[in-house]
């Protein structure tokens, strides 16, 4: 009897064990349909890191707490400071400088005085009317590249009735020695469409200190979708300085329209007259008289054009806070691609964001010095590009 009783308690034990060892097996070992439906445990919300001042600067921060940036530019004003001689004052700190728009001062954000790289562009008019000969050109292009830095980049464009892009933007000498020496001449002067080209196309986006060296007589004759008006307006949106070098033909180029002996005097080598003017303004706001200019089949070659062209010519440096130079013989061209790398290496840069920006509309700047017996030279104007928001 003992031993039925104590085989039932065996049994009753093993039935039972079995039932706890399945129960576990399910519990470790779920199926893989309860792995499908089981959810991952929720990750701790993270704590909000306060926003920092430059985040309050450069964006706008919406109810969520995040920040939005905004299209905010920064104007740049390239400055020289000269004394009486003309020498450029070096050493100069942010505290000596102030800068106003439209007669409110504007608080300095960027500065520097360091001797930064420069892009620069150089552009040769290639027509026929060019005083100097091809060679002279290149000679003194090259002398003027070899007075840049190694840092600097250069890219050469030379025009007639079309555009040459000889060389794109390189620090590599040797690759821009042979663009300029590849420079032909030939026939027709666009060279409206050779400054949008340069300023629109291939310096807008480039950062940092740029110029433009335009090498011309100033006279355009074939440009068909750009014109004066039009330089000058983006010239003013842009932060590229123009340093035009301009030589005279109209001497050189009324002999070879009337074949007349290089002895004989032409009225244009007399006291200039003051050409009939129809007063405009071009978008900027600004007044640019424009001369009522001769029949087109004469397009290129009268007194008027010569005028306008050197009016033209300056206003590309005055809107800037460029210099233009005047070159009638190989020794004063060489000497002003000498003055203008010279100056390329005296620049402060000074920038501040404007409170309010109205696209297309002409902002007066005006930047002074506490150093005493100076004098400052800096862009007088800017207009505000159409693509711009207004920094609130």
């Amino acid at each position: 009897m003992k031993k039925t009783i104590f085989a039932i308690i065996v049994f009753i034990l093993a039935v039972n064990l079995s039932t706890v060892s399945a129960q576990s097996r399910r519990i470790t070992a779920p199926t893989s349909t309860e792995k499908l439906n089981r959810r991952p445990a929720a990750a701790p919300t993270p704590t909000p890191e306060p926003i920092s001042e430059e985040e309050l600067k450069g964006g706008k921060v919406q109810d969520d707490g995040t920040v939005v940036s905004v299209d905010t530019e920064i104007v740049t004003v390239p400055v020289r400071v000269m004394d009486r001689k003309g020498r450029f004052i070096a050493g100069l700190a942010k505290e000596n400088f102030k800068v106003f728009e439209d007669g409110v001062e504007q608080q300095i954000e960027f500065f520097t005085n360091e001797s930064q790289p420069f892009t620069v562009a150089l552009v040769l008019d290639m027509s026929y009317s060019t005083t100097f000969k091809l060679a002279e050109i290149q000679s003194a292009a090259i002398e003027f590249i070899g007075q840049l830095r190694p840092v600097d980049k250069v890219m050469v464009v030379s025009f007639d009735k079309e555009l040459h892009v000889l060389c794109e933007l390189t620090s590599d000498r040797q690759q821009i020695y042979k663009a300029i020496n590849s420079a032909k001449i030939t026939t027709g002067t666009s060279l409206y469409e050779a400054v949008d080209l340069v300023v629109n196309d291939r310096l807008r986006k480039v950062e940092g200190r740029k110029a433009m060296v335009l090498f011309t007589d100033g006279v355009d004759t074939t440009s068909e979708n750009s014109s004066d008006v039009g330089n000058l307006r983006n010239v003013s949106e842009s932060e590229v300085l123009v340093y035009p070098i301009r030589y005279d033909t109209y001497a050189d180029v009324q002999r070879m329209q009337n074949r007349l002996p290089t002895d004989q005097t032409l009225p244009g080598q007399l006291p200039k007259s003051t050409p009939p003017t129809m007063p405009t303004k071009d978008p900027s706001g600004l007044p640019f008289p424009i001369p009522m200019i001769g029949m087109p089949s004469s397009k290129g070659t009268s007194r008027e054009e010569y005028d306008h062209a050197e009016q033209f010519l300056t206003e590309l440096a005055n809107r800037t806070g460029g210099r233009i130079y005047l070159a009638s013989t190989i020794g004063n061209l060489s000497d002003a691609f000498k003055k203008i790398a010279g100056e390329l290496r005296e620049y402060y840069s000074i920038g501040y964001y404007p409170a309010q920006r109205v696209p297309g509309q002409t902002m007066k700047l005006k930047v002074t010095v506490d150093h005493p017996d100076s004098a400052v030279r800096a862009r007088a104007s800017y207009v505000v590009p159409k693509k711009s928001s207004a920094r609130k």
